[in-house]
């Protein structure tokens, strides 16, 4: 599994990624530290079942500690994304680029909203995390809206002429963003979109089509970071009512405690509570 790490600018995403994989990575606190992706292994956590069993825990693709399952998955930390970068603004198009194979998605914020639209730093409390996560949803459904409009009058008139399914053409175009017949199948069901008709589809339907196709093929969380300073709790509460799954997190208290543990100053297993 391919989980991309995502945000814009100077909101923690390598701090956070070096805290859940502990590789050494540039970290600093300005914009575009990270220009390449980092690619490194995280741990899922959940608990093991083995005494519950009464079975002697052998796992071939994940380890056991205390009683706690760590279950490998892939990260991948990509530069931040900006306004524009549908349109190649800052690093947009190598973002969106390396992020496209990705299985499932985290969106870093800076939850105290103690950075702006840019990254640069800015009082705390003064900007909106909200913004910052609808701009980079936005920029992203504009990216997938950009490769299914590339010839889309020609495509869907050639698919009504000759009968043939407006899924499979759709499914061969998006097929580098890791997207199957399937999943566009059920989309166009949800928006009640005609597949024999898709000369009929407004540039509204396919603007809805991109944002539910990113939805159900990237499911995303936000990982809230930065909830350790005063400013962060009012966000958070914010963020929630949204509807959007939220996780706190404070991300170089994290990196200070995996570091504490891997020297023996400490035991700690990543995500105790205490």
């Amino acid at each position: 599994m391919l989980v991309g790490v995502i945000g814009k600018p100077n909101v923690g995403k390598s701090t956070f990624f070096s805290a859940a994989t502990l590789r050494e990575v540039a970290i600093a606190d300005f914009p575009f530290t990270t220009i390449k992706p980092n690619v490194g292994v995280a741990y899922l956590r959940t608990q093991c079942v083995h005494q519950e069993m009464g079975v002697v825990d052998n796992p071939r693709n994940s380890s056991c500690v205390n009683g706690t399952r760590l279950i490998p998955v892939k990260l991948v930390d990509v530069a931040g994304l900006v306004e524009g970068a549908a349109q190649g603004r800052g690093l947009g198009n190598q973002f969106l680029d390396e992020i496209r194979q990705a299985d499932a998605l985290i969106h870093v914020v800076d939850a105290s909203g103690s950075t702006d639209a840019e990254g640069r730093k800015v009082p705390p409390g003064s900007h909106d995390p909200l913004k910052d996560i609808e701009m980079v949803e936005r920029e992203f459904d504009l990216w997938v809206l950009g490769i299914i409009r590339r010839d889309w009058e020609k495509t869907s008139k050639l698919a009504e002429q000759s009968a043939a399914k407006i899924t499979a053409s759709l499914a061969a175009r998006l097929t580098g963003l890791a997207v199957d017949e399937k999943e566009i199948e059920l989309v166009m069901a949800q928006l009640h979109l005609k597949p024999e008709k898709p000369t009929e589809w407004s540039d509204s339907d396919l603007q809805k089509f991109a944002t539910h196709l990113r939805e159900r093929s990237k499911p995303s969380l936000i990982a809230a970071n930065k909830a350790d300073l005063p400013s962060a709790m009012e966000n958070i509460e914010r963020l929630r009512v949204t509807g959007r799954r939220v996780i706190p997190c404070a991300s170089e208290a994290e990196l200070l405690l995996r570091r504490a543990a891997e020297r023996g100053f400490l035991s700690y297993t990543p995500g105790d509570e205490t």
